[in-house]
Parts: C-alpha cells; structure tokens; sequence
C-alpha cells in the first residue's frame, strides 16, 4: 500500500509545483505580500492550483503511456511500466478535477474560471494540442499566464501588460528549450524521434535555435521594460526597510527595480548554457532545483526585488 501511495504521488509530480509560485508574482508586485489576508488567498490558491495540475499530469501519463513506454526516460513512470494501473490513476485524476475546481469556486468565481480554463486548456492540449508545432508551445504559455492571473484574481490585483509579456517570453523560451533537449536526447538514442514525440518532426533544430534565441532576447527586453515602467505601489501602513526611504533625491527614483534586470539576463544566459552544453532543458523544474547557480540567481532575484518594492518609496 505504501508503494502504491508512492507511485501516485510520483506520478502527481510534486516538483512541478514550481511552476505554480508564479501564483506570487501579483502578490509581490501589487504591493501586498505582507498583507496576511492577500497572503493566505493566494497560498490556498496556490495549493488549489497544485491538486489541479497535479490531477492534470495523472491524466496526461495515462494518453502518453503507450508511446512513454518507448521513451529511453518516461518508460520508467509508474504508470507507463506498468506499476500502476491506468484505471486507478484515471479515477484519482477525474476525482482531482472535481476537487479542484469546488475548492476553487469556494475560494472565488473569478480563480474557478481561471482553474476551469486551464483545466479544459490542458485536456485538449493533451489530447490532440500537444501533436501540433507551435501550437504546442503556445498552450505552454498561455498555462503560465493562467497562473499568473490567477494569483492576481483572488486578490484583485492589477497586473502590469509589460510584466505579463515578460512572462509570456520566459514560458516561450522554456518550453523551446525543453523541445530543444527532447530532440537531442532521443537523437542521441539512435532515432526514434517520430515515435517519441511527433511534434518535433516540426522543428528543425536550426528552427529551435532561432525560436530560443527569439525569446531569450525577448524575456529579458520585456522585463527591463516592465522594471523601467513599473510604478511603485501605494502602502497603506510602513514598509518593510524604511531605511531606504531616507535616500537623498539624487538617488531615490522609481527605477530601482531595473538593478534586477542584470540577475535575469544571468538567469537567461546560464540556461541557454544549460541547454546547449549540457543537454539539461527537458525538465525545466528539474534543472531549476538541481542547478545551483541558476538556483541561486533566483533566490537573489526574488530578495533583490522584494527589497526594492517593499523599501523603496
């Protein structure tokens, strides 16, 4: 039985809630991170959102097994060896769905659009989206972008258009470089690249490189933009490092923010060597927790900027 619990809970893919702290970004943003009521709406949004995408992966492994079973890494999934039965993890999934999206309507109707959005977003894309080229790239944005507003919608939040295409570059840069691994590694497996995943029959690999060379560029440039053009947000009681505050007019100015910009085109750079040196960009949550460097540039990135928005005025 332990086992079992196991094999689910593998299958559910804990480590790909990484992907759903980007629930944060409205919260830190707007001002409100220290707010404990707008904290506590998003953190249970964020764990809403952690049943839904792991409910979502359970689903995916059960379409995918037949062709995981010739994958040289997914054979080894619980439910694609065979581990664990596909009727079992399909009924956890459906039960998952439905879980999700009451908790999600309890918790506010606009976060249940959201939730219901994604939810049927990712079904198609498992069943028929994830065959098409660039298509499949697209749904992979538009999920991060969902997350996005989501966190911004539960606590009425308004998210800034030049930070939402930052976030749109970065998910487009991932997932070209996820494609960008998936064809190396299978090439390097001597073939099979049709059978494992017939959209990369749709990129070339001088295509992936002008697509993740596009939007590395673009994930960097949105996001100077967003930090030059962000406006400081109005705090209805102190601020964190108050100290900051005291700054002589010289240097107190509303583009602090943009000193974080040189972390990101780090992050960017160290993940474009990831990818072509390595061969790491498969799994990007993966290579988010095991890499170090690129680790710590985003821990620095995250104190850099509540720093600079919580105490700086």
């Amino acid at each position: 039985m332990a086992q079992l619990l196991y094999f689910i809970f593998e299958t559910a893919r804990p480590r790909q809630w990484v992907k759903n702290f980007s629930l944060f970004a409205a919260l830190i943003f707007s001002g409100k991170l220290f707010f404990l009521d707008s904290f506590l709406r998003v953190v249970g949004a964020f764990f809403i959102f952690c049943l839904l995408t792991s409910s979502v992966y359970l689903f995916n492994d059960v379409v995918d097994a037949p062709l995981d079973r010739q994958h040289p890494l997914k054979k080894q999934r619980p439910v694609a060896s065979g581990k664990l039965p596909m009727s079992l993890v399909l009924f956890i999934a459906i039960a998952g769905y439905f879980l999700s999206l009451w908790f999600a309507q309890s918790h506010s109707f606009f976060f249940f659009l959201a939730c219901l959005s994604y939810l049927v977003l990712q079904l198609f894309y498992s069943l028929w989206l994830k065959h098409i080229p660039i298509l499949d790239l697209l749904v992979l944005a538009t999920g991060f972008i969902i997350r996005v507003y989501s966190g911004a919608l539960v606590i009425n939040a308004h998210m800034n258009v030049w930070f939402l295409l930052a976030v749109v570059s970065l998910a487009l840069f991932l997932a070209v470089g996820k494609r960008q691994s998936e064809r190396t590694l299978l090439v390097g497996q001597g073939g099979g690249l049709f059978k494992q995943r017939a959209t990369l029959v749709g990129y070339s690999p001088r295509l992936l490189d002008v697509y993740t060379s596009m939007f590395a560029n673009a994930t960097w440039i949105t996001y100077a933009l967003f930090t030059f053009l962000h406006q400081q947000p109005v705090f209805t009681r102190p601020k964190v490092v108050g100290f900051l505050a005291e700054l002589p007019h010289t240097l107190a100015t509303q583009k602090w923010l943009m000193v974080s910009v040189p972390v990101v085109v780090y992050g960017v750079m160290r993940y474009l060597q990831l990818i072509y040196e390595k061969n790491e960009g498969e799994s990007p949550d993966k290579v988010l927790l095991s890499d170090k460097p690129l680790l710590l540039a985003v821990v620095f990135w995250f104190v850099l900027v509540t720093t600079i928005v919580y105490g700086i005025g």
